[in-house]
């Protein structure tokens, strides 16, 4: 199968009020299409900016496979985009890739906002440090595993240094619990690290917290770009759910309020 007869890349965002969420996204699309450029890449956000997702399944034509650009196994994986899918209608069939995170690759954009944030990049002056990984929350267990996952491999990508994940919303512990608890084991040097993917009001509050450092979300960083890509492949590969598979998955158990519907970032 030639390039420009695979099927089109539709990256799945949540969407914010932030306009420099909208343009984060968008520049990181530009990045997957530089590493790949005979890919169809489309747009489609969950709710708030456009294009929404039902409008970009419905221009599609042939195949697509969605690409979330969500870091763990919460509501919008599991609920909205099945849903989307399942009344996309006949004229397009899908695959859904798995959410971004948790992944090696998250990790290195990670460590490269904390190195633009001040972080010493040959791990002296971290005596005495621990980091937050902020993420925005979800009610899923699954999904806070995958932050608290995550913080582990950065744990490690740090050279051992503490990372506690901690939520804007609807999980524990909070930026400021988890801060506590880090300065509570020795830790006096206390970073933030940006578990996510664009600027947002969470994202804000959440860095606005930091002692120290506080890195920027992680954006367009290039390993977020191969990321995208890795998962669009990693679903070819392996078949991916297709439209009546991911119906039926949001049937069983989808359904539900977002955790953080009234807080949108």
């Amino acid at each position: 199968m030639t390039s420009s007869a695979r099927p089109a890349l539709v990256a799945v965002a949540h969407g914010s009020r932030d306009p420099g969420a909208l343009r984060t996204v968008r520049t990181l699309l530009e990045r997957v299409r530089e590493l790949r450029p005979h890919l169809d890449v489309r747009l489609g956000h969950i709710e708030l900016d456009e294009p929404l997702l039902p409008d970009t399944l419905a221009a599609l034509r042939g195949e697509a496979v969605l690409v979330p650009l969500l870091l763990g196994r919460g509501h919008h994986v599991k609920h909205d985009i099945p849903h989307a899918v399942a009344t996309a209608g006949r004229h397009l069939r899908t695959r859904v890739a798995a959410p971004l995170g948790p992944h090696p690759l998250l990790v290195e954009a990670l460590y490269g906002r904390l190195l633009e944030a001040g972080w010493p990049p040959d791990g002296a002056g971290t005596r005495g440090a621990g980091v937050v990984l902020a993420a925005a929350g979800s009610r899923d267990p699954a999904s806070a595993a995958d932050a608290r996952r995550t913080a582990r491999l950065l744990g490690e990508r740090l050279g051992g240094v503490p990372v506690l994940a901690a939520y804007a919303c609807a999980a524990s512990p909070t930026v400021p619990e988890a801060l506590r608890a880090l300065a509570a084991r020795g830790a006096h040097r206390l970073a933030v690290a940006s578990y996510f993917t664009a600027p947002g009001r969470f994202a804000a509050e959440s860095a606005a917290r930091a002692p120290w450092l506080a890195a920027e979300p992680m954006g367009a960083h290039p390993a977020m770009a191969r990321l995208v890509l890795h998962r669009y492949d990693e679903a070819l590969a392996s078949g991916g759910p297709g439209a009546r598979a991911v119906a039926a998955h949001a049937a069983a158990g989808g359904a539900g309020t977002p955790a953080c519907a009234l807080a949108r970032v």
